[in-house]
């Protein structure tokens, strides 16, 4: 719908939520040894037992089960988005929220064919029934007594926070979810949520997150955004950062603004601009490397002081054992008593760990909002067959594969504003910034603790996408925006020490290709400003021996890219001729009809090999 965009990265996978996680992993480890369809036919059959606590956990089963894709064909043959759906409105708000937990798990984990089809089998319905019963609960129990409204309160945002992944993962993936949402008039439900960010941040970034996918080329949407609206998403914007969380809310917020441009008066553009630019801007001042280092000293501190804690009370009360409350009567009349430390009084928490992934996960999304700002998406099909015919001139079939392809992947023509926001923000600078190398030590501090481990891959991600945001800079902005020859044969040192000091970098797909993407984009601006380039022989033959073997269709286009760059460039240098002028000898050997249909067919062939690049990108993201 409306104006295309950059391609979708691929999200991150969620953990199994609910109360019952240990029957979940019970179940979920048992399939190993049981027929295919065991634990789900179990766990499916116990969605309808009376015991509102075996409903509970057969959720909760299903939400680790779903992880397992080959359980995901027999899932769908037993029909669980039928039989999950009811329980989004179970009279006990427990399995309301490991019944969400289960879905989105599903939907995160099952992509777009899963997605479809929940669609299809109606789960909107029961989801947005939801969604409005919590917004209506949440009103309501503003108005009961303290003691009672928080534990209620905290329930019923839970579950709302659930509801509102299952439609943000749905969205994402369907465009009739999408449209449903605007028909069913979702907006208005979710910006209630929104509104709780001072005191909901969790459920606000989960709002945000589904804001930015649902206003993504959407102008029917567009057109129910009101003042009301805008100024709840401003008054995110502008909050106050007391956490890592609340820099994540509002880079997405950021991102959703973005996506608005098309409905704020042209008064106010070059104002929401240069707000949008600076917050992304100071997201990406943050040393993402210091700020995972500083989180894992401080929860070893946290830990630590709690073992402390614990020694002391267990010393205090003799042999370790305190009163229950609710004490077990035993067969023989005796009462049990239990050991109970003081980590099983306070729930368990993980805060560090989210705070830097928060960070991080802000960072990943600064840059990809901004590589939004400066590029289209891949063609539709439609523009393949406006771009398929043949009457280009003779001078394109003359350029390299770069020029072509950009004129597939032609990108938004920038305002002046943009422009010159881009730059005042510093954004070149901290873009560069991010696309070193991640810090050894924090990498090795993540490596040494599964739990933080994940964060290994999101450090990594980061630099791509930088990379990434690097070439839409690089091609886009003027030469001094960029700071002028001498920092782009700075760049090009940068990038050549960045690839070839890696001996194993043609392992690494994600990184070859942005990275390749970014040296193809710097190389070509360097040309055509007749700016000596600095890739010796040897690295471009090493880059091509990477690309001759990368499955990747993108680091391959990129290799022939950077060589007929590279070519053109040598061409215009004295004793090249004789090894660069084969190309008009051999057109010299046919007729001009001859030479007019193997130009059409070369043109042809490079758009579709463009074209399936395309393609797959967007089946694979």
């Amino acid at each position: 719908m409306g104006k295309s965009r950059t391609k979708r990265f691929k999200r991150p996978q969620f953990s199994p939520t609910g109360s019952c996680q240990a029957e979940a992993a019970a179940a979920a480890n048992g399939t190993e040894d049981e027929e295919d369809d065991g634990p789900a036919a179990e766990l499916l059959e116990k969605l309808q037992h009376p015991s509102a606590e075996v409903r509970e956990c057969a959720c909760a089963g299903l939400a680790r089960l779903v992880q397992q894709r080959p359980a995901l064909p027999d899932l769908a043959r037993r029909d669980a988005v039928r039989r999950l759906g009811p329980l989004l409105l179970d009279s006990s708000l427990a399995v309301r929220e490991t019944a969400a937990g289960a879905l989105r798990n599903l939907s995160a984990c099952g992509g777009f064919e899963v997605c479809d089809d929940m669609v299809a089998k109606d789960i909107m319905t029961p989801l947005v029934a939801l969604l409005r019963e919590c917004s209506a609960g949440l009103d309501s129990n503003e108005m009961s007594p303290p003691e009672k409204a928080d534990k209620n309160r905290n329930s019923i945002e839970s579950i709302a926070n659930e509801a509102v992944n299952v439609l943000w993962n749905i969205c994402e993936c369907s465009s009739r979810a999408v449209s449903i949402f605007n028909k069913e008039g979702c907006l208005e439900t979710v910006l209630k949520y929104l509104r709780r960010f001072p005191t909901s941040v969790d459920l606000a970034v989960s709002v945000a997150y589904c804001l930015q996918t649902v206003t993504e080329d959407n102008p029917e949407l567009l057109k129910s955004f009101d003042g009301t609206a805008l100024r709840v998403l401003e008054s995110a914007l502008l909050c106050p950062v007391t956490s890592m969380e609340y820099i994540l809310l509002k880079t997405l917020v950021a991102g959703t603004i973005w996506n608005l441009k098309d409905i704020i008066p042209s008064k106010s553009q070059a104002e929401i601009i240069n707000a949008i630019l600076k917050i992304l801007s100071e997201v990406l001042e943050v040393n993402a490397a210091d700020t995972v280092i500083q989180m894992k000293e401080a929860e070893t501190q946290r830990l630590k002081t709690a073992a402390e804690t614990e020694d002391i009370l267990a010393n205090a009360n003799g042999d370790g054992l305190v009163e229950d409350d609710e004490m077990e009567e035993i067969p023989h009349k005796r009462k049990l008593r239990r050991k109970t430390f003081i980590s099983d009084l306070l729930p368990p928490t993980d805060k560090e760990l989210r705070e830097a992934t928060a960070l991080l996960t802000a960072q990943q999304t600064a840059l990809e909002v901004i590589v939004n700002m400066c590029c289209s998406e891949d063609p539709s099909d439609d523009e393949w067959e406006e771009l398929s015919s043949s009457d280009e001139s003779e001078a394109c079939m003359e350029n390299s594969f770069n020029e072509c392809s950009g004129q597939l992947l032609s990108p938004l023509c920038l305002s002046h504003e943009i422009h010159t926001a881009l730059t005042n923000c510093l954004i070149p600078k901290k873009v560069f910034e991010k696309t070193a190398s991640p810090n050894s030590v924090a990498i090795d501090i993540c490596s040494r603790n599964p739990t933080w481990k994940p964060l290994i891959r999101k450090l990594n991600t980061i630099q791509c996408r930088a990379l990434m945001c690097l070439q839409s800079l690089v091609s886009l902005l003027d030469l001094d925006h960029l700071g002028g020859a001498p920092a782009l044969q700075t760049l090009a040192q940068h990038l050549s020490q960045l690839l070839f000091s890696q001996p194993d970098f043609a392992k690494h797909a994600d990184f070859l290709e942005a990275i390749s993407s970014a040296l193809r984009a710097l190389l070509q601006t360097m040309a055509a400003k007749n700016i000596p380039q600095c890739m010796t022989p040897e690295q471009l033959m090493t880059l091509c021996r990477a690309g001759i073997h990368s499955s990747s269709i993108g680091v391959r286009v990129n290799v022939v890219s950077i060589l007929g760059i590279t070519g053109s460039v040598l061409a215009k240098e004295d004793g090249t001729l004789e090894t660069l002028k084969i190309r008009k000898e051999g057109r010299g050997k046919y007729s001009p009809d001859q030479l007019c249909v193997l130009d059409n067919v070369k043109m042809n062939l490079r758009r579709f090999v463009a074209y399936q690049e395309a393609v797959e990108k967007r089946l694979t993201s």
